[in-house]
Formats: structure tokens, C-alpha cells, sequence
């Protein structure tokens, strides 16, 4: 027997509720939003601008079944095109601070490595990271979404993850979903 779909997942030609759909979804965006933004806040503003432009197409967007997928192309979409508009280099610390903070535990600390780790990124090499290992993401989906070569994917996968090991090596200790929780 196959389980009953979300509430907001119907079968093409089926109408589906936004706000449904956004009541289901809006966490999980918010989250890979975080990790693209490296902010809350923006995190927030990008997934809210993004359900708009959902919002704007959901006649055509509801008959296909595809409504989370769309959400999330014009959610990366719009970071894209932020960081291509943005050419103001961003600078981050050398380093981590010598002394750690002591009220958090470990897995804060972690959150706040990867996060600058991911920052040190170039924008591309973030976009891949993210999509491949947070939105668990093949290459080939990941080269549709960013609109890139699937051996594009492959060499800034490569060269973030290089990237990653050479700034951050005491993220080696923690899984992603440590990491990431």
C-alpha cells in the first residue's frame, strides 16, 4: 500500500493548497537558505521572496506536482543573481578565535566553523556544496539547477571540499548532520 501524500502533495491535475504547501515546506528552505546565505535574516528574506514568485505562478505550478522543486530553483535563482550583483569581496578572519565560547557545546562550535568555513567559499563552490551535500542533490541535478556543466559541479565540488579540509580541519571530527543540527 503506497503512503498518503502531504497535504500539499496531490496528483498532477489535483489542486493543491499553497498555503499548505508553504506551512510544509517553509523550514526546510529556510534551512538551505541559511546555509546559502550564511544569515538568518536573509535566509528568511530569500525564502520569502521566493514562495512570492512561487505564489505568482502557482496556477501552472500546482498542476504539475513539482511546487517544492520550483520553490527551490528560484530560491537558489535569487541568491545567484545576489551574488552576481554583488561585487564586494567579503572579508572573514583568518582564524577562529583562540579562546572558545563557553556556553555552547560542541556541536555549536562546529555550526560556527562550517559556517565560516562555507563563507571562505567562492559563491559557485557554496551553491554546489549545498545543493550536493545538504539537498543531497546528484551532479547532474545540481549542474540543472545552478545551470552549469555537470564537470563544472565536479571540479568546485572538489575544490571546496579541498578548500574545506585546508581552512576548517576540526570539522574532519563532525559529520555534516552533526554539523548542521
Amino acid at each position: 500500500m503506497a503512503p498518503e501524500p502531504l497535504s500539499w502533495e496531490r496528483q498532477p491535475g489535483e489542486p493543491v493548497d499553497f498555503d499548505a504547501f508553504v506551512h510544509a515546506r517553509t523550514p526546510s528552505l529556510i534551512r538551505a537558505a541559511y546555509l546559502l546565505t550564511g544569515d538568518q535574516h536573509l535566509a528568511e528574506d530569500l525564502v520569502q521572496t521566493a514562495l512570492a514568485r512561487t505564489h505568482l505562478h502557482w496556477k501552472k505550478i500546482e498542476h504539475h506536482g513539482g511546487a517544492d522543486a520550483y520553490a527551490r530553483k528560484v530560491m537558489y535563482h535569487l541568491q545567484v543573481s545576489k551574488w552576481r550583483r554583488r561585487r564586494v569581496a567579503e572579508v572573514m578572519p583568518a582564524r577562529v578565535p583562540d579562546h572558545p565560547v563557553r556556553s555552547h557545546d560542541e556541536r555549536s562550535v562546529a555550526r560556527l566553523a562550517l559556517r565560516q568555513a562555507l563563507m571562505r567559499l567562492t559563491t559557485r563552490q557554496r551553491a554546489v556544496l549545498v545543493l550536493r551535500y545538504f539537498e543531497d542533490m546528484t551532479e547532474a541535478e545540481t549542474a540543472r539547477m545552478l545551470e552549469i556543466s555537470v564537470g563544472t559541479v565536479k571540479s568546485q565540488a572538489a575544490k571546496a571540499l579541498a578548500k574545506l579540509r585546508e581552512t576548517a580541519p576540526e570539522l574532519a571530527a563532525f559529520t555534516a548532520e552533526e554539523a548542521t543540527r
